[in-house]
């Protein structure tokens, strides 16, 4: 989920003339104890709607601090479309706030396709999210290439092809796209398998179907290969979904990190991508501040 880094900062005072009113969360800020200043920044945040991309967010980064009823209440306000990596059980929710799930979740992240001892539990699960996003009319859901615990790689992908060829029919008979996750294995995911951009392109190749995709992860690709708007440019394709999140620590994709933003924002959405871009990123401030300007950030 990482780029290149390219100079240039968006300051506070540029980032707050948005056009959209976010009063409560101005009046949540002022509360939390922020200067006046960033409270009147993310009360005039632009919304997400007057962009190119359909932006989205991943409730994980904010399960301490919000309820999903809440979240939901806050995405709309930006002009967000929906929220990342929720099961069935959060779908009735989702649907009362007119909010989609940008991305269903599935299978056990370590235990992945490229070992076919977990075949039968992570296609199980594929197989009932695959269902329940289709019954509520949802898009995409996630899967794993898994640990290769050993196995080689190029092994490991011919596993992931027939594990995948075993599903995909499904996907395309229920209109659901398949998303590898692209992952890095120098600092979060050791040993992670599908974690090059190269590895999940030929294995997309190799699968051959329009709803197999792969998830590019601009933190995660940053970490390990960098080169994000020439990826994004040559394969996207081949990208089904994005998240985005700060380097180092995948932290607010500001100015305090390494990578730039709206350059990013604009290559895919020049890519003619129509999918969803999800915010996934740890605050380090207010959550809802940091998210309003991420917001902003990629509203191209």
């Amino acid at each position: 989920m990482s780029t290149i880094g390219e100079s240039g900062s968006v300051s506070r005072r540029d980032f707050g003339k948005g056009t959209l009113g976010l009063g409560a969360l101005a009046t949540g800020l002022i509360g939390s104890g922020l200067a006046a200043e960033d409270a009147k920044s993310a009360e005039s945040a632009e919304s997400a709607k007057s962009g190119r991309l359909n932006q989205s967010l991943c409730k994980w980064c904010y399960d301490k601090n919000l309820s999903l009823d809440e979240l939901c209440v806050h995405a709309k306000e930006m002009g967000l479309v929906g929220i990342d990596l929720l099961g069935p059980k959060d779908f009735e929710t989702l649907k009362k706030h007119e909010l989609v799930c940008t991305m269903v979740t599935s299978h056990k992240l370590t235990d992945g396709l490229c070992d076919p001892k977990y075949w039968d539990e992570a296609l199980e699960s594929i197989n009932a999210s695959i269902e329940a996003a289709s019954s509520a009319g949802f898009r995409n859901v996630i899967c794993f290439s898994g640990n290769a615990r050993g196995i080689d790689r190029k092994i490991g992908m011919k596993n992931c092809a027939e594990a995948l060829r075993k599903i995909v029919s499904v996907a395309e008979k229920k209109k659901v796209i398949l998303n590898m996750e692209l992952l890095n294995s120098r600092v979060d995911h050791a040993d992670y398998m599908c974690d090059l951009s190269a590895w999940g392109i030929e294995l997309c190749k190799q699968v051959s179907s329009d709803h197999f995709k792969l998830l590019y992860d601009i933190y995660h690709m940053q970490i390990m290969e960098g080169d994000i708007i020439r990826s994004i440019q040559k394969n996207h394709q081949y990208f089904g979904h994005y998240h985005t999140g700060g380097n180092p620590g995948r932290h607010e994709i500001d100015e305090t990190q390494e990578i730039y933003y709206p350059p990013i924002a604009k290559a895919i959405a020049e890519s003619g991508f129509d999918g969803y871009v999800a915010h996934e990123f740890l605050p380090t401030r207010d959550a809802m501040a940091s998210l309003a300007q991420a917001v902003k950030l990629c509203t191209v």
